[in-house]
């Protein structure tokens, strides 16, 4: 047929000669790098995560497994380890306060004196001067106490009188107090029987409210109302207001039946330290009824504003 013999097989063709080449290397051979792909040489767990901005995904603490670490977990326990032991009778004989040592607060006795009015003023009779003064000493249930109000003018002492009461506290903030009033001042001296409170209303005001019944049958009352606004933590406003009455007309100490006389001031104090602080105010100073004739037949005023200046201490 022209053909001629084959003497070769298909796997015997020359592929040079057809421009194939030859296959030297096997597909697992063939260089990527020249065709582009690269080499993959890092086997996928190798792949750098942090230069890809994923970050490291490391065990949560409590996917770690502690048994291969060797690190045996303890067991619970199924009772305390120290039982709490039984309330005895000495226990509660040692948790109780001895009699004779050890006070309570409340027993302790403590002391204080306060003069928190002693101010000079110019009056139409002349200088004067006025105080207002008490001390108390005692525990916090129990206490002695001393208390004085007076006033000189022009070298005569208008009023005058000392007090030395008991108090015992009947209420939170509050003392009940009883005791004896002598009166220097003004008509001749008398002494009266005294029964009052002493404390803290609600809103901080502080209340002085005591009777009294002298000797001689005559009844009294006095009420002081005090009430301190902090300005600033040493600027201190304090109006203070004190009203008398008496049960009937006394022409000798020229006291009148009823609401006998008032005094209204407000204050104003600078305190150097707690204990020590000058203070100015304005005072105004009222009588009424028969106390205010008596004053008249007198030829004094039942009216009267001041200018004040003085201190106040404690100690």
């Amino acid at each position: 047929m022209g053909h001629g013999t084959q003497e070769t097989t298909p796997a015997e063709v020359d592929h040079a000669a057809m421009g194939h080449g030859t296959q030297e290397t096997s597909p697992a051979e063939v260089d990527h790098a020249a065709m582009g792909h690269g080499t993959h040489e890092a086997a996928p767990a190798e792949v750098d995560h942090a230069a890809m901005g994923h970050g490291t995904h490391e065990a949560a603490p409590a996917e770690v497994d502690h048994a291969a670490m060797g690190h045996a977990m303890p067991a619970a326990p199924a009772a305390p380890i120290t039982p709490v032991p039984p309330l005895t009778d000495a226990d509660r004989a040692a948790a109780r306060r001895p009699a004779s040592s050890h006070p309570a607060h409340d027993d302790t006795v403590h002391s204080r004196v306060l003069f928190n009015r002693l101010e000079g003023f110019d009056a139409d009779e002349g200088q004067g001067l006025e105080w207002e003064g008490q001390a108390w000493f005692g525990t916090d249930r129990h206490k002695l106490w001393l208390r004085s109000e007076g006033e000189r003018v022009a070298g005569r002492t208008g009023s005058a009188d000392i007090e030395v009461l008991y108090a015992n506290a009947i209420a939170t903030w509050w003392d009940l107090v009883a005791g004896i009033r002598h009166d220097f001042q003004p008509g001749p001296s008398q002494d009266f029987l005294a029964i009052g409170v002493v404390g803290r209303a609600p809103y901080k005001l502080e209340v002085e409210a005591t009777g009294y019944v002298g000797t001689s049958g005559q009844v009294a009352a006095r009420i002081e109302l005090e009430y301190e606004t902090l300005l600033t933590n040493r600027w201190i406003l304090q109006p203070l207001v004190e009203l008398n009455f008496h049960g009937q007309d006394d022409e000798r100490r020229r006291v009148g039946a009823g609401l006998s006389s008032a005094e209204a001031g407000l204050r104003l104090r600078y305190e150097v330290t707690r204990r020590f602080a000058p203070y100015v105010g304005i005072v105004g100073d009222w009588s009424f009824g028969s106390t205010a004739d008596f004053r008249r037949e007198d030829g004094e005023a039942t009216h009267d504003t001041r200018v004040v200046a003085g201190v106040r201490v404690w100690f």
